[in-house]
């Protein structure tokens, strides 16, 4: 673990500036930057940058390039030149690395009388830098603390090793001395991209209006300036999945459902994948966070209703809460018209003064253009439903009769209608003999009923399952 140095300012010898050869200027040494953004924190950065090399074996530093590159995966593409050795140097200079790389050295110390402000200078080793830095001062053992007191460390160069700024090093055969544009390319982490949705639903009308917000957050430890930005909607198959916990992805509470949509967005892709442009290039900033617009949809239709689905036959001794759910479509007829890229659903409805009020929030996949979407976005007040089980009875052949009654209650002041689900049924093979209502087989797992409920009413549904083991 690297050791904090605290209350001492670290200052370099005058000839310091000829050494730091990795600051040109003080400015960012990218080129002509092009980042591809996908979602499972992983980007392509692409810079083309002009170098003036010469003839023979010639060592260039890349300044600038992302802190969390993966070096393994970079390419330069160089006229009249071929890489001999590549090196990716992440030391990077900071008080801390700057007294770490002078143990067993000498530096002045610097110190400034609190009363008269006269500076004294005396020389001193670097014995130790672990959890703080250990002295050897005129033959006496001295650590530095934050005690307020003004203290300075002067060193005479900087180490080879440390960098002012994450560098590539690269060692090159060039067949001819002369500038040319050299093309850099690599894979890294830490920039990312998701999509954010604020709904608006007039539910009186049945519109929906619905804003898209495309956040990009950049912690690679490298500014990006003025870069081509292309955002990757997808899931990209990487090697890492496992490692970083990819295999395994919790399904929220309440999940999204979905009726997959055939049409084909008007929008570019790459393979499977489709493409979000940025339309002007832009600055990703190490550690910002960037909303950029890319849907503004109005009035697309859109509906409210109650589900219900209750799990394997299961017997509940009080009524429980039908979920709230918002349907609305991406079609491109009456609907958002386009592919939606994952990300949060954040829900608004008017009140009674006109003024938008967040009503839930859940997840949507990717989700191609023509999809039925049902938003579960929370807990109904009113609408309840009890399942019960009236009685269950072994049948010859390893079979079992179950009888299920569903009681469903309405205290609002007008009619609903509460999709019932019941689920599970593929455990085993089980069918439905007896109804008192006419359920459709939605799939080998459900069977779901349509319940309208009159304000202020109740509905019951019965059902009898047979099952066989």
């Amino acid at each position: 673990m690297r050791a904090i140095v605290t209350g001492v300012l670290v200052l370099l010898a005058p000839g310091f500036a000829a050494q730091a050869q990795d600051l040109p200027g003080g400015g960012n040494a990218q080129g002509d930057v092009s980042v591809t953004i996908y979602n499972n924190d992983v980007a392509l950065v692409q810079d083309v940058r002009t170098l003036a090399l010469g003839s023979g074996r010639v060592s260039q530093s890349f300044p600038d390039v992302s802190a969390r590159i993966r070096p393994e995966t970079v390419s330069l593409a160089v006229a009249d030149a071929t890489i001999v050795e590549q090196n990716f140097d992440f030391d990077l200079l900071t008080p801390s690395s700057m007294m770490e790389k002078a143990v067993g050295q000498s530096v002045t110390l610097l110190r400034t009388n609190p009363a008269t402000g006269a500076e004294t200078r005396e020389s001193a080793k670097v014995l130790a830098v672990n959890g703080g830095v250990v002295l050897d001062v005129n033959g006496h053992i001295e650590v530095l603390r934050d005690d307020g007191l003004p203290v300075r460390v002067v060193f005479d160069r900087v180490p080879e090793t440390l960098r002012a700024r994450p560098t590539l090093s690269v060692t090159l055969a060039s067949t001819r001395a002369g500038s040319r544009p050299a093309a850099l390319s690599y894979l890294t982490n830490g920039l990312g991209w998701s999509a954010d949705y604020v709904a608006l639903f007039d539910e009186k009308s049945g519109k929906i209006d619905v804003q898209g917000w495309i956040t990009l957050h950049n912690t690679s430890g490298t500014t990006f300036t003025q870069a081509k930005t292309l955002l990757v909607a997808g899931d990209v198959g990487s090697v890492d999945d496992d490692d970083n916990g990819g295999g395994y992805r919790p399904q929220p509470r309440r999940a999204t459902r979905y009726r997959a949509g055939t049409e084909s967005a008007a929008r570019e892709q790459l393979g499977d994948f489709y493409l979000y442009p940025l339309a002007e290039r832009t600055t990703i900033a190490d550690k910002q966070t960037k909303q950029v617009s890319f849907l503004d949809a109005k009035g697309a239709s859109a509906s409210s209703g109650y589900r219900f689905e209750n799990a394997w036959m299961n017997n509940a001794t009080e009524l429980r809460s039908a979920q709230s759910v918002l349907r609305f479509a991406n079609s491109g007829a009456g609907g958002l018209g386009d592919a939606l890229p994952a990300g949060t659903v954040r829900v608004y409805m008017r009140d009674a003064r006109g003024r938008p009020q967040f009503t839930g929030e859940n997840r949507i996949d990717h989700t191609p253009q023509g999809s039925q979407i049902a938003l579960p976005t929370g807990d109904a007040f009113d609408v309840k439903v009890q399942s019960t089980v009236v009685a269950r009875t072994s049948l010859p052949g390893d079979r079992w009769r179950t009888q299920m009654r569903y009681r469903l209650t309405n205290a609002r002041s007008k009619p609903v209608t509460v999709e019932l689900v019941q689920s599970g049924l593929d455990w085993a093979d089980t069918r439905v003999t007896e109804e008192s209502r006419k359920s459709e087989r939605a799939n080998a797992s459900s069977a779901v009923w349509q319940v309208p409920i009159l304000a202020n009413a109740e509905a019951v549904v019965t059902a009898t399952f047979d099952t066989h083991y």
